[in-house]
């Protein structure tokens, strides 16, 4: 059997489309809705909201569609799900990784990421290990190895989840997206150092409201100073061509975030969503 590219928002991006990446609890409620309209994506929120791995279980099988499967002929989600996990950075987790991964989810994102150390901790997690001197060494691998559950969810025989479970695009063959939130000024300031020496961050998402905070303009995005800081962010990742995620859209700015250039664009998850919508028609049409 051939594998398809399983992770549909990759599948996006190396096409230089535009990704609409639903942004809900853990919950089954909202899992439906992501389940039943056209997202490319959801990530599951667990950073503010309890960080509950059975409840993630539950809400990775309410995700999968049997229609969808039989249908289109592949085993490839039409929503593929990913996780924000609950530590920071700076606390250089590891075993939070390693659980929503194991439990099958395509990738995950990193809140507050600010260093090239903590960037290059983001990539070695969701990696498994391999020998010195095999291509792509680098960040090295620091996974655990229990793919039982991931590669049944995924569709695969471990064998076949170990040749794909890497992170894309260090592997281009790679099913794991690795997304890091760019929150404050340190980061902002490291951004560049951090995409020129860690390969395998897929996408850079602007936590605005952290941000906004620590630049002293509390969630008003509109002003100057944040607005400008929300630009240079945009302007290191198109430089470094990776996408760049917008955490808020709606149908008042979705025209705005695409004109600017935002590949990741996060609408709440509601049915019949009317940024998603325009989004797509805006993106269509240029």
């Amino acid at each position: 059997m051939e594998i398809p590219r399983l992770n549909g928002i990759i599948k996006q991006l190396e096409q230089g489309k535009n990704v609409f990446v639903s942004f809900a609890p853990a919950e089954v409620a909202y899992t439906q809705i992501a389940a039943t309209e056209p997202y490319d994506g959801v990530v599951f929120e667990m950073e503010h909201n309890p960080y509950d791995i059975s409840t993630l279980r539950h809400c990775l099988q309410y995700l999968l569609n049997r229609r969808q499967i039989v249908e289109s002929r592949s085993i490839a989600p039409a929503v593929t799900p990913m996780v924000r996990i609950p530590p920071n950075g700076s606390e250089m987790n590891q075993w939070v990784a390693k659980q929503v991964l194991d439990s099958g989810v395509y990738g995950i994102v990193w809140p507050h990421v600010s260093t090239v150390e903590e960037a290059r901790n983001a990539v070695s997690s969701c990696r498994y290990a391999r020998p010195a001197g095999a291509p792509r060494f680098e960040p090295r691998g620091e996974r655990g190895d229990a793919p039982a559950a991931a590669a049944r969810y995924w569709g695969l025989t471990q064998p076949e989840y170990y040749d794909r479970s890497d992170v894309w695009p260090l592997d281009p063959k790679g099913e794991i997206l690795v997304a890091i939130m760019c929150e404050d000024v340190v980061g902002m300031k490291n951004l560049p150092k951090i995409l020129k020496e860690v390969p395998g961050i897929g996408v850079v998402i602007i936590g605005e409201g952290d941000l906004s905070q620590n630049l002293g303009f509390p969630r008003q995005y509109s002003h100057p100073t944040v607005a400008g800081a929300i630009n240079e962010i945009l302007d290191i990742c198109k430089q470094h061509k990776v996408a760049c995620g917008h955490p808020h859209v709606d149908e008042k700015n979705v025209k705005d975030v695409l004109a600017q250039g935002f590949k990741w664009l996060m609408p709440k998850p509601e049915r019949t969503n009317t940024a998603l919508t325009m989004g797509r028609k805006i993106s269509a049409a240029s």
